[in-house]
């Protein structure tokens, strides 16, 4: 037993220096505003600055996810499109989940480093480190993609501000009232204008 606690002194003693932060994590709330046929996120730098992570690597994430094209202007992020503020907030809190919260501790002290063409989430706080999950990208589909009159099956991903249920289809953002979030539903489209589907729940 001694052996084992001189040892396990040794092995503390000689851990890394690693910076942490006791500091409370709050994602900042999204600015959203409409211009045209785009979505301006304002504070887009300002989220960047606190998940501590490349602006190029966020912006790439949100416009798969979101299945439109974008650009970086002056600390703000434009994609083609509108967008509501509630299907933007939930996609930042996916990235936050897979590419910066530490799956061990919850702390957000993580950095992603590469390791032989491998995507590795390491966290300073605790030590651990995981592979991050390669996602697929969201196809570009054709408009008939989703049909007026069709049905399908959907994911609840976001509620936005009137009580919709927000989902995403291919490249298509889908609004079902009364539909709470994390809710599989069956849905039958009612109106398609753009990218934006307007559907019933069935």
């Amino acid at each position: 037993m001694d052996d084992y606690e001189a040892l396990l002194d040794r092995a503390i003693e000689n851990l890394p220096d690693m910076e942490t932060t006791d500091a409370r994590f709050v994602i900042p709330e999204p600015k959203i505003f409409i211009e045209g046929k785009t979505t301006v996120l304002d504070n887009f730098s300002n989220i960047v600055d606190v998940l501590n992570r490349d602006s190029d690597h966020l912006m790439k994430f949100l416009t798969r996810e979101m299945g439109t094209a974008g650009k970086l202007e002056g600390g703000r992020a434009i994609f083609q499109g509108r967008f509501p503020k509630e299907l933007i907030k939930s996609n930042i809190q996916s990235y936050v989940e897979e590419y910066v919260m530490c799956s061990e501790c919850s702390r957000p002290d993580t950095q992603l480093v590469k390791d032989n063409r491998v995507l590795i989430l390491k966290c300073a706080a605790c030590g651990a480190h995981r592979p991050v999950k390669k996602r697929r990208a969201v196809a570009s589909a054709p408009r008939d993609a989703v049909e007026e009159g069709k049905e399908y099956e959907v994911r609840i991903d976001a509620v936005g501000s009137k009580g919709d249920g927000i989902a995403k289809l291919s490249k298509f953002t889908i609004f079902v009232p009364g539909v709470p979030k994390g809710e599989v539903v069956n849905i039958r489209i009612k109106r398609i204008s753009g990218t934006l589907a307007f559907a019933e729940k069935i």
